[in-house]
C-alpha cells in the first residue's frame, strides 16, 4: 500500500458519508472532506500530523502572500495529487526489502512482536505473561488492516515513551502535547484545518540543500544509538524531519494474503499485519529540537535545550491556556511555532479576508508515566483576536487573573486537607480531584472574563474593574463552595465538625488577605477612583 497514492485515510465528508480517502482527495470541492474519522482518538491526532506533515514538506507556501492565496482558494485535486506524486515513492508501506514508510532500512533482524504492541497503552509481554494486565487485556489485537497499521506506526514514532534500554523516545520525548489551531465553524472543510497550521518555506530553511533521505530518515541506514553510534541533533538532518521523526527500529513482516477482519476498526481486509519485528537502540533524538506544533518550557538561565510540554496526569484546562496561546512568563512556558505565526500574520490576513472565520486552538496529548499510557487529554480553547500593540498588556493582565486562581486553589487544597487531616502538612494522596473541580467551576467564567479583557481594557494598564471584581468574586465563591462540599465527604465517624469549622474560618480569612486576590480588588478601586475624578 502507497500512502501518497492509496485510498487509506478514514474521513467524513460533508454530507455524513464515511470513507476512506488518497491524501491528495482532501482538496476536493464537491461535498468536501470535513474531518478525520477513525476508531481511536490517538490515530485521528497522529493523521491531521501526518496531512500537515505532508504539506509542509510537498506542498508549503512560499511566504505568508501565498498561504492567503490557499486559504482564499485551496489548490485542484490535479495540483495537489500532482506535488504528492513527487514523493510517492517514499511512502511505501510494505516492501520486502528497500525503504518503506518509517521503518527502519535494514532491519532484518529482531524481536519479533505482535502487532498490538504498537499501541501505545498495550500491556507489555511481562505484563501479559505475570497475568498482570487487569485494565487493559492483552491478546484482543491479534491482527490489523493496512490502514490502521500506518495509523498505529505513525502514531508511535511521534508519540513513542521510554521503552526499555535502548529503544528511543520520541523527538518531542514521550506522549509530547500538539497543538493546532482549528476553525471554529462546524462545517468547515479538513483543508483548512490542516492550512491554518501550515508554516512559509522559509521557516525551514533552502529546500535544495539536504536529500530526501536527510528528511525521511527511512531512506538511509539508521543513525545508530548504540556504543558506536551518536545522537542526532538538528544540525544532523534536515529541520523537516521533525515531521517524520523515527526514533524506533520497526519491520513490518509481510503479511498473508486472504481475506479478514481487522481487529481495530472491523474492515474486511485482504492482508491482515499481525506481527513486526523490532530493535533498540534506534534514532536517539537530543538537542534543541523545536517541533513547530508543539509548545515548549524554556530555561529562564538558557543553559538547557527547551522541553517539549507533555501531558499532565489532571489534563489539559484554562490553567494552561496562556501558555498554549501566548506565552506564561511565570513558569517559562511557549505557544508552538504554528500557534504564534497565526498571531503573528495569518489572524491579520483572515481578517482582511473573511473577517467572519473564528478559531479555536486544539491541544491533544498522552499522559505517560514512563512506558505506562495513563490517559489521552484534548481539549479545545478559544482563541482571541488582540492586536499587536495591545498584546503584552493583554497577557501581563491574563496572567494575574490565572495567578489568583492557582493561589486561591492552592489555599483551598490545604484547607481541605486541614479539614480531614489533624496534621495536612504530612497528608500524603492524591488530591488532584480537588483541583480538576476547582478548575472545571471556574473555567467558563475565566473565558468570559479574557473576552471582557480584550474588549475593556485597552487604554489601561490595570485589569478594568468589572473583570476584577468579578475574578476575585467567583474564585472566593468557588473556593467556600468546594470546602464544603469536600470537608463533608468523609465518612460520619471521621467527621469533627471543631477541625472543619476551624479550617473553613482560616480559609475565608486568608482569601480576604491573599495578594493576588488583594491585586484584583485594588486595581477595581483605582478604576472606580479614577471615573470618580
Amino acid at each position: 500500500m502507497n500512502l501518497v497514492e492509496d485510498s487509506w485515510l478514514p474521513i467524513i465528508r460533508r454530507c455524513g458519508m464515511q470513507e476512506r480517502i488518497a491524501p491528495w482527495q482532501i482538496a476536493e470541492v464537491d461535498n468536501p472532506v470535513v474531518d478525520i474519522c477513525t476508531v481511536r482518538p490517538d490515530f485521528r491526532g497522529a493523521l491531521f500530523q501526518f496531512l500537515i506533515g505532508l504539506l509542509q514538506t510537498a506542498f508549503a507556501p512560499e511566504s505568508v502572500d501565498d498561504w492567503g492565496v490557499y486559504w482564499k482558494k485551496a489548490p485542484t485535486e490535479e495540483t495537489l495529487k500532482s506535488r504528492l506524486q513527487n514523493y510517492a515513492p517514499n511512502f511505501e508501506l510494505f516492501q520486502e526489502s528497500g525503504p518503506a514508510f518509517m521503518q527502519d532500512l535494514e532491519l532484518s533482524v529482531g524481536e519479533s512482536k505482535s502487532i498490538a504492541a504498537l499501541l501505545i497503552e498495550a500491556p507489555g509481554s511481562k505484563t501479559c505473561r505475570d497475568n498482570q494486565d487487569l485494565f487493559i487485556k492483552g491478546g484482543r489485537v491479534q491482527g490489523v488492516c493496512p490502514s490502521c497499521a500506518a495509523s498505529a506506526l505513525f502514531t508511535l514514532q511521534i508519540n513513542a515513551p521510554s521503552g526499555g534500554v535502548g529503544h528511543r523516545t520520541s523527538l518531542r520525548g514521550g506522549g509530547p502535547l500538539t497543538t493546532l489551531i482549528i476553525p471554529e465553524a462546524e462545517d468547515a472543510n479538513l483543508w483548512q484545518k490542516l492550512w491554518l497550521n501550515i508554516l512559509p518555506q522559509k521557516e525551514f530553511g533552502a529546500r535544495s540543500e539536504s536529500s530526501d533521505s536527510c528528511i525521511f530518515p527511512w531512506l538511509a541506514p539508521s543513525r545508530l544509538s548504540d556504543k558506536q553510534g551518536s545522537s542526532t541533533s538538528p544540525n544532523d538532518t534536515h529541520p523537516l524531519q521533525m515531521y517524520w521523526g523515527m526514533p524506533r527500529r520497526i519491520r513490518f513482516q509481510i503479511p498473508r494474503e486472504g481475506k479478514d477482519y481487522c481487529d481495530l476498526c472491523g474492515e474486511q481486509t485482504n492482508q491482515l499485519i499481525r506481527e513486526y519485528t523490532t530493535k533498540n537502540y534506534g534514532i536517539n533524538y537530543e538537542g534543541p529540537w523545536i517541533h513547530p506544533l508543539t509548545p515548549y518550557r524554556r530555561d529562564p538561565k538558557k543553559k538547557a535545550p527547551p522541553l517539549s510540554l507533555k501531558g499532565q496526569q489532571s489534563g489539559l484546562g484554562y490553567r494552561h491556556w496562556l501558555g498554549l496561546m501566548w506565552n506564561d512568563h511565570s513558569n517559562g512556558d511557549e505557544a508552538s511555532r504554528a500557534v504564534r505565526l497565526f498571531h503573528e500574520e495569518y489572524a491579520e490576513i483572515l481578517e482582511e479576508l473573511d473577517s467572519n472565520v473564528d478559531v479555536r486552538l486544539w491541544g491533544f496529548g498522552y499522559d505517560m508515566d514512563n512506558m505506562k499510557a495513563r490517559c489521552w487529554y484534548e481539549q479545545e480553547m478559544p482563541v482571541l483576536p488582540i492586536s499587536p500593540e495591545y498584546r503584552s498588556l493583554f497577557i501581563q493582565l491574563a496572567g494575574q487573573l490565572l495567578t489568583a486562581a492557582k493561589d486561591t486553589l492552592k489555599e483551598l487544597r490545604f484547607r481541605v486537607k486541614a479539614a480531614w487531616f489533624n496534621n495536612p502538612n504530612e497528608a500524603k494522596g492524591d488530591f488532584s480531584f480537588v483541583d480538576q473541580a476547582f478548575w472545571q467551576a471556574t473555567e467558563s467564567q475565566f473565558y468570559h472574563s479574557l473576552k471582557q479583557l480584550s474588549l475593556e481594557s485597552k487604554k489601561s494598564q490595570f485589569t478594568p474593574a468589572p473583570v476584577a471584581i468579578a475574578w476575585a468574586h467567583i474564585l472566593k465563591k468557588t473556593a467556600l463552595a468546594q470546602f464544603d462540599h469536600w470537608s463533608m465527604e468523609g465518612s460520619a465517624e471521621d467527621l469533627k465538625l471543631q477541625r472543619v469549622t476551624r479550617a473553613r474560618r482560616f480559609l475565608r480569612n486568608k482569601l480576604a488577605s491573599l495578594a493576588s486576590l488583594n491585586a484584583l480588588d485594588n486595581t477595581a478601586k483605582v478604576e472606580q477612583q479614577q471615573e470618580e475624578l
